[in-house]
């Protein structure tokens, strides 16, 4: 399974079924249940969190009203109406809309995302953990030399090389096999007519494990010979006689010039059939293969873009570790640390995930590695991407955060990845961890400003419960206040995202949250409460005209306050909101205050309200925005201390004047 067959005819022999084979193996990882994303958890706390304070808000609300003798229906329904208030029902739209959003604005990208919730976790990554071949270089391997144990140019290691090859060669074009062997064969050096003659009695295929392929041939005039071609530490180690450092000199030469170099060993071998792993030993090195790999020109501008979105890069790769070491330095990637398969294998999981941090290129690393290293990194409470395109790689897709495949991947790993690039471009993938974090960054928005804003109204409820011979909004009204509410809210992920918030990874933070409910939610209160005592004590207001009163205050706070939350800067002047977020939140309040002098309003309970309220309630709207933007500023230089709250703007009039200058010509204004 997993082999096509060109052409020719030849008999199939079961070595292995089901679970046993190598697709049985990689097939029953990839069965497992997907692993939960950072996001995934975050959502789920945050889930926990607003079901415990709604049910204890909920429950504490009915149980004051059933104490102050109300009826039970009518109490019953109103703490009811206090839970569906207090739940951000929007919270799965304004995700999914985001998603979606994001996932059409990476399209146009060349990113292909299959699981939209990888998105955010795209922007979350803090690892990304890739490939060197076609990721930082073109990925187009040319054979730039076959050199004898002397360095010298040898035909002879040319033709061992073009026997010792599982590429598939027709008409003398190489129609299927490995880069390096297609890439041995379309070399202008080599020719069809070279291997004339010469028949293959055996192979033994690659694996990653030996790092070798072997061939048994017999020469046209007679005479039979084992073939031994892989990387150079484990064609050295086979050898029989102790190899000259002339030879040792070759190669560190060519690995230090960031080549990828193939050894080729051979031994005679009369009389033998047939081949197995067993026999790749005693050999007489033969000489190297020198291929080459341009380094991508836009590389080292992608890595950095990437370095200053906070996202660490670690090379995992099949190459040797000085080469790859070579394209890092060539790239200016800084190399903290570096290790071999062979030292991974060496270690136990406690002291390798203590090495990942201070180390930057695995190299001569196998599959199940790859795998290993990312489950130990995302052990340590980190994010991980990782990009891979090999059927091997599947498992590690499965296992990532977020799982990028490329569009020539083969399709087990298309199928194990989350994220598709149309090209193997980091460049491309920076475009997606920007998006992701645009997504994140809105959807806090929404939760920073539901919850708060929610909790406050549901704790003014609660309060005017203890003050008042009747309900301070009815439950029709509240669920009302609601739909309005969410309604304005529905286009936040259109909204801008300030350049600071894209400069590094966000996470869910339950505990910021909180404090955050917790001092802008009594902030609302506060102008509840004096609305309150405005409609009692100012206009005597019976039990209709304080619930419209209540309702269109209450409506316009909470919806205005999106202008502050949603940023960290001073709001309009250093950071304005999208045009549709603009308009949607100000209709909606227009609406709400609209609504008590409609038949509809007559039919919900409200009554209209007069000109000295809205009045009042102008100065109230300013006075608590200003207020929330004073106490915004102080949260966050207490609650998030050393992270940027924005940009220098210089002077005042330069502000304002690019205030003006972004609002009239959007598309001239400066960016942030």
């Amino acid at each position: 399974m997993g082999t096509v067959v060109q052409a020719g005819t030849g008999r199939g022999v079961v070595v292995a079924t089901g679970p046993a084979t190598a697709f049985g193996q990689i097939a029953k990882a990839l069965g497992t249940s997907a692993v939960e994303t950072g996001f995934q958890q975050g959502l789920r706390g945050f889930s926990s969190l607003l079901v415990r304070l709604t049910a204890f808000l909920a429950i504490s609300i009915f149980v004051i009203n059933a104490l102050l003798h109300r009826s039970l229906i009518e109490s019953a329904l109103f703490a009811l109406a206090i839970a569906v208030g207090l739940t951000p029902q929007l919270l799965p739209a304004i995700v999914t809309v985001s998603l979606s959003y994001g996932a059409d604005r990476l399209a146009k990208r060349s990113v292909l995302v299959k699981r939209l919730v990888s998105i955010e976790d795209f922007g979350n990554v803090e690892v990304l953990f890739t490939d060197k071949t076609g990721t930082l270089t073109e990925g187009r391997l040319t054979l730039t030399a076959a050199l004898d144990v002397a360095g010298q140019p040898s035909q002879q290691v040319l033709l061992l090389g073009l026997l010792c090859n599982s590429a598939a060669v027709e008409a003398g074009k190489v129609i299927s096999g490995n880069p390096l062997d297609r890439a041995l064969w379309e070399s202008p050096q080599s020719r069809p007519d070279i291997v004339r003659g010469f028949r293959r009695l055996g192979e033994v295929p690659f694996d990653y494990d030996r790092k070798l392929m072997s061939v048994l041939v017999e020469a046209p005039g007679g005479g039979r010979q084992l073939l031994v071609k892989g990387a150079p530490e484990a064609v050295l180690e086979r050898c029989a006689s102790r190899v000259t450092a002339i030879a040792t000199a070759v190669l560190d030469a060519q690995f230090a010039a960031g080549a990828r170099v193939v050894a080729i060993g051979s031994r005679q071998e009369p009389g033998v059939e047939t081949i197995s792993p067993d026999d790749e030993r005693d050999l007489e090195l033969a000489g190297f293969l020198v291929f080459t790999d341009p380094i991508k020109a836009d590389a080292a501008n992608a890595l950095a873009r990437l370095d200053r979105l906070g996202v660490r890069v670690k090379i995992v790769t099949g190459d040797n570790d000085r080469v790859a070491q070579h394209a890092c330095t060539a790239l200016g990637l800084p190399v903290a640390g570096l290790m071999t398969g062979a030292e991974l294998q060496a270690i136990d999981d406690d002291e390798l995930a203590q090495r990942l941090a201070s180390t930057t290129i695995f190299a001569r690393v196998t599959p199940e590695q790859k795998s290993r290293l990312i489950r130990l990194q995302r052990r340590l409470g980190v994010d991980v991407a990782f990009l891979g395109d090999g059927v091997n790689d599947a498992v590690a897709l499965h296992q990532a955060d977020v799982g990028i495949s490329v569009d020539s991947a083969t399709d087990v790993a298309k199928e194990a990845a989350q994220v598709v690039l149309l090209e193997k471009d980091l460049g491309i993938l920076a475009d997606g961890v920007v998006e992701g974090r645009r997504i994140f960054a809105n959807t806090i928005k929404y939760v920073l400003m539901g919850t708060s804003s929610n909790f406050g109204n549901m704790f003014s409820a609660a309060g005017a419960s203890f003050l008042l011979s009747f309900l301070p909004m009815t439950p029709t009204q509240i669920l009302l206040n609601n739909f309005l509410y969410d309604v304005s809210e529905m286009t936040i992920p259109t909204d801008e995202v300030d350049e600071e918030q894209l400069k590094r990874p966000a996470h869910w933070d339950l505990r910021l949250i909180q404090r955050f409910m917790l001092v802008f939610g009594p902030i609302s209160s506060i102008f509840d409460f004096l609305t309150f005592g405005m409609m009692l004590g100012i206009f005597h207001a019976g039990a209709s005209l304080f619930q419209t009163g209540w309702f269109v205050e209450s409506l316009s706070t909470q919806t205005l306050i999106i202008f502050v939350i949603r940023t960290r800067r001073t709001p309009f002047f250093r950071s304005r909101p999208s045009l549709p977020l603009a308009i949607t939140s100000l209709a909606c309040v227009m609406v709400g205050a609209a609504i008590p002098f409609t038949p509809v309003g007559r039919l919900l309970g409200f009554t209209p309200l007069p000109p000295l309220f809205f009045a009042a309630l102008t100065g109230m709207v300013a006075t608590y925005l200003v207020l929330v933007e004073t106490a915004k500023m102080y949260f966050y230089r207490r609650h998030l201390p050393g992270r940027p709250l924005a940009v220098a703007v210089g002077s005042r009039e330069q502000a304002v004047r690019r205030w003006v200058n972004r609002w009239t010509h959007p598309r001239r204004g400066l960016a942030a």
